[in-house]
């Protein structure tokens, strides 16, 4: 019984390495999009430049603090 389970699982998994090539060879990538894209981070660095408060800046794009600072990293001098 565990042989055939072991077998299954193999198959599985081939067939799921499979399916992920087809699809990048379709140019399709996996994950999720990210929330930060290149327009929403230069819109950050001029709201910022513009001394906007960093509270702001994120309910303005909708995401949250942490998500701007791994973007873009906190001034020194705040």
């Amino acid at each position: 019984m565990a042989s055939l389970a072991e077998i299954e699982r193999e198959l599985t998994v081939e067939q799921t390495k499979a399916d992920l090539e087809a699809a990048r060879q379709l140019g399709r990538k996996g994950g999720r999009k990210r929330r930060m894209t290149d327009s929403k981070i230069e819109s950050v660095k001029r709201l910022l430049a513009s001394e906007v408060p960093p509270r702001d800046v994120t309910k303005n794009l909708d995401v949250s603090v942490p998500t701007l600072y791994r973007w873009l990293p906190a001034p020194e001098n705040l």
